[in-house]
């Protein structure tokens, strides 16, 4: 059951179409504006599994408080890290630290056989570790992993990482400056409408036009969402002097930080439980608990923004919210069908559970939590993401007094192999809207910020002046380059 819940989302997905160019090789949304109810409606699934278990009829999944002060100050809760755990007297294998395959996993894509294809035995990898173990990178991980053989030294290092992106921040003229994805869940809960909280191709398109000016740009949803699973997954925050270097644990590539083996992490449910809560939160604070607005034809209700469709979607077609929610499928009035997410706008109503207490309702949190500023915005746009393997960050640095200051960074969710998706080589842009945080009072114009992508195969940085082609610094002389340098052009306003 766990194997075929959590490959819903990506790898081992054997939808109709996995085999062709033309569809996403998962039923996941993302990208557009069926993510968050997706995703509500995949963890309804799991908990309808979990209570299919006798004596389990009541069970509730919980959510992982990501922005709690509890995670702030020690990281990810003790019972999605610890090694063993007692069940009845008897010590056990946590099964909430990872997941170890039942079956292969074979990716059927064209091709050198890729990473995602794993055999039985198989366990999930977080950061530190790496998880790759196609041809041409299980010496690489074996080395890597050979250097990272305490648990405990690991679980350490993971919880460091998640508190240094929840919290980082720069200080400009003695004033904390946030450039962390604690603001960025506090800055979504602000997003003016459905359509661009819900993803982030919805508010790019926002963010390069804001109706009322540039103090009205949005941070989407999906944003702090990509982060945590990169956080787990194997990037980590770049602060201080050495911001703009590649990782200190280059190589920690776990399944959290890629779309196709994602779901077989078990933290990925507590991580989306979190991100749902998030959903009802922006919910109650604007008054959408049971109905929800789509503008129509914008920018993300398309099937093939931000992602390739998935099954039961055809290609080019409009998302609404009408839109099956394929493979979950309900029954009303003795009629068998599709999920909508006219189905799950309620939590209560509709699919009848609730969140209790946490973060982000609290006035501490809030307070805590510094406003931005919004007068000026470092503006990255023209990545594809049909020429970097896997997931990456958009980084800015600016330079100031001889430092570089790290202005924040853009986590993008995607997967090894995108060169076998049809509509991925003209609906992948990749942007980022970072805040300069005040700068330009001090004089800090475009030839004084450095855009930075820290991609798996190392930086890609754009060269001096602005708008030329990107290059590639090797992380090792002798390292292969990317036969298609992605260009970006990066403008402040």
């Amino acid at each position: 059951i766990t194997r075929a819940i959590g490959g819903y989302h990506g790898e081992p997905f054997r939808g109709a179409g996995w085999g062709s160019a033309s569809y996403w090789g998962g039923y996941c949304n993302h990208g557009n504006i069926l993510f968050p109810t997706w995703h509500r409606v995949y963890l309804l699934r799991l908990e309808d599994a979990l209570r299919d278990v006798p004596g389990c009829e009541d069970v509730t999944l919980p959510f992982w408080d990501e922005t709690s002060d509890d995670t702030l100050l020690h990281g990810i809760p003790w019972a999605l890290t610890n090694e063993k755990f007692t069940l009845d007297s008897e010590t056990i294998d946590n099964p909430l630290r990872s997941f170890v395959f039942n079956a292969n996993i074979v990716d059927n894509i064209q091709g050198d056989n890729p990473n995602y294809s794993k055999l039985a035995g198989y366990e999930t990898k977080r950061y530190p570790l790496s998880g790759l173990v196609g041809p041409h990178d299980i010496d690489d991980t074996t080395k890597h992993n050979a250097d990272y053989q305490d648990y405990a030294t690991n679980v350490q290092l993971l919880n460091e990482n998640i508190k240094g992106w929840l919290s980082s921040h720069i200080v400009i003229d003695g004033k904390p400056k946030p450039t962390n994805v604690l603001q960025k869940y506090h800055d979504c809960l602000n997003a003016p409408n459905y359509t661009v909280f819900s993803n982030t191709t919805s508010a790019a398109e926002w963010n390069d036009n804001p109706p009322g000016g540039d103090a009205n740009k949005v941070v989407p949803l999906e944003s702090p969402h990509n982060s945590i699973h990169l956080a787990v997954g194997g990037y980590d925050v770049r602060t201080g002097p050495n911001a703009q270097q590649d990782s200190p644990i280059d190589g920690a590539n776990g399944d959290m930080g890629e779309n196709d083996t994602a779901g077989l992490d078990p933290i990925f449910f507590f991580h989306h439980a979190f991100v749902d809560r998030m959903f009802w939160l922006w919910q109650q604070r604007h008054g959408f608990t049971d109905h929800l607005e789509v503008i129509a034809k914008y920018p993300g209700t398309n099937s093939v923004d931000g992602q390739n469709p998935t099954p039961g979607t055809a290609p080019n077609s409009w998302l609404t919210l009408e839109s099956p929610l394929d493979p979950f499928r309900i029954t009303r009035d003795g009629v068998e069908r599709s999920y909508t997410s006219m189905d799950c706008i309620n939590i209560e109503k509709q699919l009848g559970y609730n969140y209790g207490p946490g973060s982000l309702r609290e006035t501490s949190l809030l307070e805590a939590a510094v406003a931005p500023e919004r007068d000026q915005t470092v503006h990255v746009r023209g990545i594809s993401r049909a020429q970097i393997r896997g997931s990456f960050l958009i980084s800015a640095y600016a330079h100031v007094d001889g430092e570089p200051l790290h202005l924040g960074t853009e986590a993008v969710l995607s997967r090894w192999h995108v060169e076998g998706c049809a509509n991925c080589q003209t609906h992948l842009e990749a942007r980022a809207f970072i805040p300069l945080h005040g700068l330009h009072k001090k004089g800090v114009t475009e030839k004084d910020v450095k855009v930075v992508l820290h991609t798996r195969d190392g930086r890609l940085e754009q060269d001096s002046p602005p708008a030329t082609p990107a290059r590639l610094l090797s992380l090792e002389a002798g390292a292969p380059t990317t036969p298609h340098r992605p260009r970006f052009r990066v403008e402040i306003r």
